[in-house]
């Protein structure tokens, strides 16, 4: 595989005969397309001193559809040739069974470009990167002699795409993709505490590699290790819970987010099914799906069907005012496709999913909603987490939290879970900083065994009643 452009209809396919292939695959269907795709992607790891791993992979391939009613047929190949999608579209015909279907209008076209074209791999050299991730772990162990182990992963993926279409129009999106993460263990009476941070998004690898750039990182890592080694058990118990800014807002997307992705609605699975329009929030809760912000994680120029991505209110003032949709589950619900339609690659078929889900600031001073809470815990920092769609319930494990006491911030709690259900959550939300913030980029969604990459946020909020799982002190 050559760094030469993606070019499939110049060096694969001739795109007349590609064409009227994915014409006839689609006769009587109601939608379809070719979905064109090459990705490569590079990772190095350096864990206690030494690279552990150092890859570098590339796939190229097409995926092939057919969609009639309800019903999906989806062939792909990791060959790009006539012969491979002729196979591939006998397969996706049989979707279409007696055919009868109206073709859905086709998408608009845009000339937005949210990201650049760049390769973030091509920024630096092999070596280089591998002296930049040394540096972090001298820079970090030179920080405090408390620190043990340091772990530091800088990862680059370019990703190019073309999307052609039963109506003879083409959509193409170059994607780049940087992240480093970095992850510091320290020490001391015996006790070891790991703290973590990183960041990333659709730009080159040079930015990141910058000491002014990796170094607050490092930072942030070894300060989260150090609070959390005098961390105290968490306490049990119904609770008012207190969310940090930024990369809380993953508890938003877990627990509120993919109850709002059109397909679960439509076949009403999601706790949110049949409320569209009715009060399901907290007055002055706001929550936008914005796959349109430039250079984010979870920004797309365009989704995997060729809609222009865009910036979806789904829940205006606390009132449930839209879904995130794809093209085949708007079309089944009567509305307008939202630029949600994604797919991990061109070996896996489109869905609605999330891009940058995040709620609008509120009016409350971040400090005051602190001083409002009684008794309760301030989550900072989340880890895993699970979710129920059918009902909404979840549980989110801390990385960072502090027992709260009459309004003052005590001493970190290890160990604490936040058990609730979105719903409920979000009827409870009791104060609404005006801090808001994004996450610095390390969001990696999961649905029906796909991942891709997404961007959450939010302000300070208060949320009362959540349960909170850990052991008493």
């Amino acid at each position: 595989m050559t760094d030469a452009p993606f070019r499939p209809f110049e060096t694969h396919l001739d795109e007349g005969t590609a064409l009227q292939v994915l014409r006839d695959a689609t006769a009587g269907a109601e939608d379809g397309e070719l979905y064109l795709e090459r990705r490569r992607s590079e990772a190095i790891v350096l864990d206690d001193g030494r690279i552990k791993t150092a890859s570098y992979d590339a796939s190229e391939g097409f995926g092939l559809r057919a969609v009639n009613g309800e019903v999906a047929g989806y062939a792909h190949s990791t060959e790009i040739s006539e012969t491979a999608l002729r196979r591939a579209a006998r397969t996706a015909r049989l979707a279409v069974g007696s055919g009868g279907g109206v073709l859905a209008d086709a998408p608009k076209g845009t000339n937005v470009k949210l990201y650049g074209d760049a390769d973030p791999m091509a920024d630096a050299t092999f070596a280089v990167k591998i002296d930049m991730l040394r540096e972090i772990d001298a820079f970090a162990r030179a920080l405090d002699p408390r620190v043990v182990q340091v772990s530091a992963t800088i990862s680059a993926s370019y990703q190019e795409v073309e999307i052609l279409r039963p109506e003879g129009l083409r959509f193409t999106d170059i994607r780049p993709m940087a992240r480093l993460n970095v992850s510091v263990i320290v020490e001391a009476g015996g006790r070891r505490e790991q703290g973590g941070m990183g960041g990333g998004g659709r730009f080159g690898l040079a930015g990141l590699m910058q000491p002014d750039r990796w170094q607050p990182m490092v930072k942030e890592a070894l300060r989260i290790a150090v609070v959390n080694l005098d961390a105290v058990a968490a306490p049990a118990g119904m609770m008012d819970v207190v969310l940090g800014p930024g990369w809380p807002g993953i508890l938003l997307h877990e627990a509120i987010g993919h109850g709002l992705e059109g397909d679960f609605n439509r076949k009403k699975t999601s706790a949110f099914a049949g409320l569209m329009g009715q009060q399901i929030a907290a007055r002055g809760v706001t929550v936008l799906d914005d796959g349109t912000i430039p250079d984010r994680r979870g920004s797309i120029s365009v989704d995997d069907e060729g809609t222009a991505s865009a910036r979806n209110v789904l829940i205006e003032d606390g009132v449930l005012v839209g879904y995130m949709q794809d093209r085949q589950n708007a079309r089944l619900m009567g509305v307008a496709p939202t630029g949600n339609g994604r797919r991990e690659s061109f070996a896996h078929i489109p869905m609605p999913r999330m891009t940058n889900t995040y709620m609008l600031a509120g009016t409350d001073d971040p400090k005051d909603i602190l001083a409002g809470l009684k008794d309760g815990i301030y989550a900072v920092g989340f880890g895993g987490g699970q979710v129920d769609i059918t009902n909404g319930k979840f549980v989110f494990s801390c990385t960072e939290a502090y027992r709260v006491q009459n309004g003052k911030v005590g001493a970190p709690v290890k160990g604490a879970t936040l058990i609730g259900d979105g719903a409920t959550a979000l009827r409870q939300i009791r104060a609404i900083g005006n801090d808001l913030q994004l996450d610095p980029g390390i969001g990696n969604c999961g649905k029906a065994g796909q991942w891709v990459p997404v961007g959450v946020g939010q302000p300070t909020l208060m949320i009362g009643g959540l349960t909170v799982g850990g052991s008493q002190a």
